[in-house]
C-alpha cells in the first residue's frame, strides 16, 4: 500500500513513528436518556453524591496541576486552576442544588447546570471561548464519577502509540507519557492550542488541525508523525521509515552562535518557574529571554513576599552566570485570573485592565514590592545579568510611570541602606500602539522584546484561541511582519537591541527570516534551541536581509510563505 499525506500545522520540530490509537472519550451520558424522579426522601443523599464526586474531582485536578507543572510547566499547569474554580461557581452550584430539589439525578443535574454557562463561554471570544471547552471537561470529570464510569488512561497507552483525537483537552494532553507516546495529531487546533504548547515543552511530535480527513486514518494503521513538516504520513515507506529512525534530532551546543558571517545571535528559553531552569541549560540556552513571573503568584492564596521573589530571581541569574536574565514584570489579566486580588469581570478582557495598566493602578503595591525584589537580586546574585520588561505598554504615558515607579524604589532602597543595582529596562512591544511608539519607547530603555502572539492578535484582530479566525492569527501576515520590521528599526535608531520570545521566535523555519529581519536576540521553548541554534549558526546574513526585504515587498501571506518554502 503506497503511503498517504494529510497535513496540518507543525506543533513541534520532531518526528515520530507508531501505531495509530483512536481516543474518543465516550459522553457518559446520552442527551436523550430519561431519568426518574428522585423522591423527595432521597434528594438529600442525592446532593450528597455531587457533593462527593466534586471533592474526587478537585483531589483528580489538584493530582493533574502537580502532574503537569513537573513534567510541563507553570503556565500549561495553569489551566487546571481554572478547573478547580469551576467546581465551586456559585452558578453552577446553585444550578445543580435547584435540579436535585426537583427530583433530578445528580448526574443528570451536572449536566442541566453546565449548560447556561456553556452557552455563555461559546458566545465570547479569543480564549474566552475556550473556557467552554474547560467547562465541558469538568462537567464530564464529574458525570464521569457520580455515574462509576471508567477514564480511558492515556499514560498506560502501548508503547510506540500514536494518539488520534478530535481534540486533546489539557486533562487529556497532561496524561501522555513521552516514554510511551511516539506523537500526537488532531482533527482541531493551532501552534497556540493547549495541546501544542504542551507538546512542545515534552518535546512530543505533534500535528494539529489536520481536518476532518484525520477521521479517515484507521485504528492500528501505521503512521509518521513530523511536527516539524506538519505532515501525517499513513502506511509511510521503509525509506520514510529508516529516515525517522535515523534522525536522533540537533546536537545541542552549549556555545553562543553566530551566523555565517559572524554576527551573534543570543538564543534563549521562556519559562514560568525555577524548576524550568535545568531544562533551558540542558537545551543550551544562552539564557532566558522571558521569564514569566505572574506564575509565582498563581496556586496560592496570597502574593508572594519579597524575599520569595529575590530568592526566586536570584535562582534565575544563578542558573546563567555568563548570560543574560529577562524577568517580565507581573502580567495578569486577560485569561490569567488570580483568586486573592480583586480582578474585573470584563466583557473582553485581552482588551481590559491587564499587564503594565494593572501594576500602574490597582497591583501598584505588588508592583513596588516586585521591583524591590528584582533590583536586590540584580546587586546580589553571583552571575548573570538581570533585564527588566514591562508587558503591554501602549503609550508614552505608560511607561514614564512605569520608569518612575522604579526610580520611587531606589530612592526607598537607598534610603534604607538596601543594597542594589538598576538592571537593564525594556518594553514589550505587543500591540499597535506600541509598534507605532516604538521610537519613543527605545528612546527611553535598553531593549525592546517582541511578543509575537498577542501582537500578531491585536494587529488582525484576531484572538489567539479562536479557531474561526485561526488563519488571521498568523505573524506571517504581511501587517504583523511589518509591525516587526518597524519596532526593529526604531530598536536598532536608538541604540537598543530588540528580541522576540513569542512563538514566532521558536519556529526553526523563520530562524532565516527572523535574522535578516534584524532580531538580536530569540526566545523559545526550550525544546527547540537545538535547531533554531543550528539554524542561526548556518545562516547568512546577507541572504537573510535579501530574504527579509522580498517577504516585506509582497501583500499576501500565501507570498509570504512562498518566498520562505523557496529557501
Amino acid at each position: 500500500m503506497s503511503e498517504r499525506t494529510l497535513t496540518g500545522t507543525g506543533a513541534t520540530p520532531r518526528a515520530g513513528a507508531g501505531t495509530v490509537v483512536w481516543y474518543r472519550p465516550d459522553a457518559a451520558l446520552d442527551e436523550e436518556d430519561a431519568f426518574e424522579t428522585v423522591a423527595s426522601e432521597d434528594r438529600p443523599a442525592e446532593r450528597e453524591r455531587f457533593e462527593t464526586a466534586r471533592e474526587q474531582a478537585r483531589d483528580e485536578l489538584e493530582s493533574e496541576r502537580d502532574r503537569t507543572a513537573e513534567r510541563v510547566g507553570e503556565e500549561e499547569a495553569a489551566v487546571f486552576d481554572a478547573h478547580i474554580q469551576f467546581l465551586d461557581d456559585p452558578q453552577i452550584d446553585d444550578g445543580v442544588t435547584a435540579a436535585i430539589d426537583e427530583g433530578t439525578p445528580a448526574e443528570y443535574a451536572v449536566r442541566e447546570a453546565f449548560e447556561g454557562p456553556i452557552e455563555q463561554f461559546e458566545g465570547m471570544d479569543g480564549r474566552m471561548a475556550e473556557r467552554a471547552d474547560d467547562l465541558r471537561d469538568v462537567r464530564d470529570r464529574l458525570v464521569r464519577l457520580l455515574t462509576g464510569g471508567e477514564r480511558v488512561n492515556l499514560a498506560e497507552l502501548p508503547e510506540g502509540s500514536v494518539v488520534l483525537a478530535e481534540r486533546l483537552t489539557p486533562s487529556d494532553t497532561a496524561q501522555l507519557d513521552p516514554e510511551r507516546v511516539a506523537g500526537f495529531a488532531t482533527v482541531t487546533g493551532g501552534r497556540t492550542s493547549h495541546a501544542a504548547i504542551f507538546a512542545r515543552s515534552l518535546a512530543l511530535p505533534a500535528v494539529v488541525g489536520v481536518g476532518s480527513d484525520l477521521d479517515s486514518v484507521e485504528e492500528g494503521a501505521h503512521v509518521v508523525v513530523d511536527g516539524e513538516t506538519g505532515e501525517l504520513v499513513v502506511d509511510p515507506s521503509d525509506d520514510r521509515l529508516e529516515a525517522v529512525e535515523s534522525d536522533s534530532g540537533v546536537d545541542v551546543t552549549h556555545d553562543r552562535v553566530e551566523t555565517t558571517d559572524g554576527t551573534e545571535i543570543e538564543v534563549a528559553a521562556n519559562v514560568g518557574r525555577s524548576a524550568e531552569l535545568q531544562g533551558a541549560v540542558d537545551q543550551g540556552a544562552d539564557g532566558i529571554g522571558l521569564y514569566r513571573t505572574e506564575f509565582l503568584f498563581l496556586d496560592r492564596e496570597s502574593p508572594p513576599t519579597e524575599r520569595e521573589q529575590y530568592e526566586t530571581y536570584v535562582e534565575a541569574l544563578e542558573a546563567f552566570p555568563d548570560g543574560r536574565v529577562v524577568v517580565r514584570t507581573l502580567d495578569i489579566g486577560g485569561d490569567k485570573q488570580i483568586p486573592y486580588l480583586d480582578l474585573p469581570e470584563e466583557e473582553n478582557p485581552f482588551l481590559g485592565e491587564r499587564g503594565i495598566r494593572r501594576s500602574l493602578g490597582p497591583d501598584a503595591e505588588l508592583f513596588e514590592t516586585q521591583l524591590r525584589a528584582l533590583l536586590r537580586a540584580a546587586a546580589d546574585a553571583e552571575g548573570g545579568t538581570l533585564s527588566v520588561m514591562f508587558p503591554l505598554v501602549s503609550t508614552v504615558e505608560e511607561l514614564d510611570a512605569a520608569l518612575g515607579r522604579v526610580d520611587e524604589v531606589v530612592e526607598t532602597l537607598e534610603s534604607e541602606g538596601v543594597t542594589y543595582a538598576v538592571p537593564e529596562l525594556g518594553v514589550m512591544v505587543e500591540t499597535p500602539g506600541a509598534v507605532f511608539m516604538a521610537d519613543e519607547f527605545a528612546a527611553r530603555v535598553d531593549f525592546l522584546s517582541i511578543g509575537t502572539n498577542d501582537l500578531a492578535q491585536y494587529v488582525m484582530a484576531a484572538a489567539r484561541e479562536n479557531e474561526h479566525v485561526a488563519h488571521l492569527h498568523d505573524p506571517l501576515h504581511p501587517p504583523v511582519l511589518r509591525a516587526i520590521e518597524r519596532s526593529v528599526e526604531a530598536a536598532h535608531d536608538n541604540d537598543a537591541w530588540i528580541g522576540m520570545c513569542g512563538e514566532m521566535a521558536g519556529d526553526p523555519e523563520l530562524t532565516e527570516l527572523l535574522v535578516g529581519l534584524g532580531l538580536d536576540e530569540l526566545s523559545m521553548s526550550a525544546v527547540t534551541i537545538p535547531e533554531v541554534k543550528a539554524n542561526v549558526s548556518a545562516t547568512d546574513q546577507t541572504h537573510a536581509r535579501d530574504v527579509a526585504a522580498r517577504v516585506l515587498g509582497v501583500d499576501t501571506r500565501g507570498d509570504v510563505t512562498n518566498i520562505i518554502r523557496e529557501q
